[in-house]
């Protein structure tokens, strides 16, 4: 076993509805080593996007462990999680959550502000990622002034300026037009592969079976399967 990054033990999720219990998550097992990419495909309703909040630390299993790089994060308090969270995971959402007045390059510096990185670090690696997300032309333009796809980048490269151990992407393509997914799914493989990136991709999407190196199929709050793939 190499270098685990997330080990993830007999979770369980539970939710409330009015009288009645619903589960989300139902002893799912998962380990991601480092440098990984997993696509984690399943139906709408399956618990994709609940193993990605608990994943992500912004929501807590009702029981299992979850370790982050070794950490047992039950024994964490909600400053050392958003500390955590701000650090080390990286974020890219179907809707992108891009804030609408600020420019591409402001969207990624501010990430690293909240990270309380130094001044010299916020204007120089934002440059850099967008850079390698091929929007190096595009660093003064807003959302509103951004292809769908472009928008994407722009996120993909807020959730890379920090450096962190995992990039969680929830639904990455899910808002975008067939071309425009494929480019998206090439560049999130070159981040993986180029960067070392651990990236966890939950998607409909099964043309993330092609590029990932390893799928898990959820149904129904369990991971019923996984393969491994020759990358």
């Amino acid at each position: 076993m190499g270098d685990l990054v997330i080990e993830a033990a007999n979770i369980v999720k539970d939710f409330r509805l009015g009288a009645s219990t619903i589960q989300g998550l139902r002893g799912l097992n998962l380990t991601v080593e480092r440098g990984e990419f997993l696509a984690v495909v399943g139906p709408s309703g399956s618990g994709k996007t609940t193993l990605l909040n608990i994943l992500g630390l912004l929501d807590e299993p009702t029981s299992g462990k979850y370790l982050l790089e070794g950490v047992d994060t039950s024994r964490l308090s909600d400053v050392q999680k958003a500390n955590l969270r701000s650090r080390r995971i990286g974020f890219v959402f179907q809707t992108f959550q891009l804030i609408p007045w600020l420019t591409a390059l402001s969207n990624v510096e501010l990430a690293m502000t909240i990270a309380e990185k130094s001044d010299r670090m916020v204007r120089k690696r934002p440059r850099e990622v967008l850079a390698q997300v091929g929007l190096e032309r595009r660093l003064h333009h807003k959302p509103s002034q951004l292809s769908g796809g472009e928008q994407q980048r722009v996120a993909m490269a807020r959730a890379l300026v920090n450096d962190p151990t995992i990039v969680l992407a929830d639904e990455p393509t899910g808002n975008l037009d067939s071309k425009t997914s494929e480019e998206i799914l090439m560049v999130l493989s070159r981040i993986n592969r180029e960067l070392g990136v651990t990236l966890i991709v939950v998607t409909h999407n099964v043309d993330f079976v092609k590029v990932a190196g390893r799928i898990a199929y959820m149904r129904d709050g369990r991971i019923l399967k996984e393969e491994a793939k020759a990358r």
